[in-house]
């Protein structure tokens, strides 16, 4: 029996509908569930030879381990963090790229009972700045990778908190840094699970996230130790893992999303999840390394399936795949039409945020993935579609997609506890009985949720509510458009009007005959008052670290 069906108390093939699912779904834990004792020392004692990870460098070095390599190494880090002084509560940050030493501190953090902030390397040192006084960071973990302990030395003297700083990986750092290869290597792999007040209970803080928010500084997402549970539903029923089989989530670990891909669903399903420490993403690579070990499960964002459509995937052997996912952004057709074509494969599409794991999918047998539909709500997560005046929105009708939160601990597993560690902004997103998630959609005949788009990106023109996604969608089928952001402009008659912000394909000009090609064509596929009146032609679109489209730059610039 796959451990994940110790927590719900079903296999994901009882739930052959929906009654079926509200039924049987009966997530139950101890009042003191911690992930690194319940799931992966369970999982190191009872099966230490199951692989766990595969983590494959740049250069083609590999690196496998097992399920008891993890629980050891995790072990020896809690016992060199502990000797370095971090107790239970305390704030570490780590900015450790795709290297396996994330998951030996992440686990070994979570045994000890510290508070992990992931953190990316192409911060600079006012970012460092920010995130160790907003959070009180003790530790720093940060790779010796390029430039990244000279960025926050840069700032070290204003960050009001930190302690203790901790280099993995190339050796580049100053005298005042300790070097955390060497200490995990020295420490013992033998640890004892806290009992009495040092011991962790499912309801205190285990992680705290930075949003990657599209404007002002990110927002400090507090998740406690019942997060994991959440993304049972994220590895085992949407990823649909393979027990014993390949994962593959591109995602650095300075990221939320790689706790969606590269461990807690992952190893729910007792499946291995593959870690390619690359330096820029090579669609080539990539491809390559995914026929080389035979991935059974994938997910990334569109645009990189995008881009490995572009490659070409039909020159490489793929056929070890059996189930395919996107997150991050709104799947456009022409993606999902010429994936399917050539592996026989569609790609599931699933909701969530840094906030929350996933809480709308294609996960059920019986739900036909389609693009712009996100599917149904998981089970445990009552979703609704509410009004601006919190009322529920009829079928067809546009609204925020919301939660219903009954009490900060009566809400489903895998949503925040807080925003900035403050009642306040916690009360601004999580108020009167629901957690308002900023994203509009609406439910279609068939109850399924299509997404339509963030509140702040959806234009509102002559009366219209227009979605970015659905033009976009439309334009991306065009040969012309290989990328496009769609916002909306200032217009004193119209209020606003619809933009769009366009990468050409190769062997294209963004002529005026293009621009009124475009428009036309826009017109024909979708409701004509959609049509972008305004197309502006770039190099590249701007985006945030984690590849999504930074439509609030842009109407910035256009606001200047």
């Amino acid at each position: 029996m796959p451990i994940y069906e110790k927590f719900v108390g079903a296999s994901r093939d009882d739930f052959l509908s929906l009654k079926d699912a509200q039924h049987n779904y009966n997530l139950t834990f101890k009042e003191n569930f911690n992930f690194a004792y319940d799931v992966l020392d369970e999982l190191g004692k009872t099966k230490p030879d199951k692989l766990a990870m595969i983590w494959v460098g740049d250069d083609g070095e590999e690196k496998r381990f097992t399920f008891q390599d993890m629980m050891l190494y995790s072990n020896k880090a809690a016992n060199y963090f502990k000797y370095l002084g971090i107790k239970k509560g305390d704030r570490v940050m780590l900015v450790l790229r795709r290297s396996y030493y994330f998951w030996f501190c992440f686990l070994g953090l979570h045994k000890i009972g510290a508070i992990a902030i992931q953190a990316t390397d192409m911060l600079k040192a006012k970012d460092y700045i920010y995130r160790c006084n907003a959070a009180k960071v003790k530790c720093v973990i940060i790779t010796g990778h390029g430039q990244c302990t000279e960025n926050f030395d840069e700032g070290a003297d204003k960050c009001e908190t930190v302690e203790i700083k901790l280099v993995g990986g190339h050796k580049n750092a100053g005298e005042s840094w300790f070097d955390l290869e060497q200490g995990i290597a020295m420490a013992s792999d033998k640890w004892q699970r806290p009992t009495g007040k040092e011991a962790t209970k499912a309801d205190d803080t285990m992680l705290l996230s930075f949003s990657s928010g599209t404007s002002g500084y990110p927002k400090m997402v507090c998740h406690n130790f019942k997060y994991p549970l959440g993304h049972i539903m994220t590895g085992v029923f949407w990823h649909r893992v393979v027990d014993g089989g390949l994962h593959f989530t591109i995602s650095d670990t300075g990221w939320l999303k790689s706790l969606w891909g590269k461990m807690y669903g992952q190893w729910f399903g007792e499946s291995a999840v593959l870690v390619y420490d690359f330096d820029r993403f090579n669609a080539a690579k990539v491809l390559s390394v995914m026929e080389k070990y035979k991935v059974t499960t994938f997910c990334v964002p569109p645009t990189m399936y995008r881009m490995l459509l572009e490659e070409g995937i039909e020159k490489y052997d793929l056929s070890s795949l059996t189930h395919c996912c996107s997150a991050g952004e709104a799947l456009n057709p022409d993606i999902f039409n010429k994936w399917k074509d050539i592996t026989g494969l569609k790609i599931h599409e699933g909701f969530g945020q840094t906030e929350t794991c996933i809480c709308i999918g294609t996960l059920y047998p019986w739900t036909e993935p389609t693009p712009g539909t996100l599917g149904l709500p998981i089970p445990g997560m009552d979703v609704h579609i509410l009004d601006a005046d919190s009322q529920s929105c009829p079928r067809g009708s546009v609204g925020e997609i919301c939660i219903r939160v009954l009490s900060a601990k009566r809400k489903a597993c895998g949503i925040m506890d807080t925003y900035n560690m403050s009642i306040d902004d916690t009360a601004k997103a999580m108020h009167d009985g629901f957690y308002h998630t900023g994203d509009l959609a609406y439910r279609d005949e068939k109850g399924l949720f299509r997404y339509v788009g963030r509140n702040d990106d959806v234009i509102k023109s002559s009366g219209y509510r227009i979605g970015p996604f659905e033009i976009e969608s439309v334009m991306l089928e065009h040969d012309a458009v290989k990328e496009v952001a769609v916002t909306g402009v200032p217009d004193k008659v119209r209020g606003f009007v619809v933009k769009a912000t366009v990468v050409l394909a190769d062997g294209f000009e963004g002529t005026p005959e293009l621009t009124k090609e475009l428009q036309d064509y826009v017109k024909k596929n979708t409701a004509p008052y959609k049509y972008p009146r305004i197309i502006e032609y770039c190099a590249e679109l701007p985006k945030t670290f984690n590849g999504k489209i930074r439509r609030s730059e842009i109407r910035e610039n256009d606001a200047k």
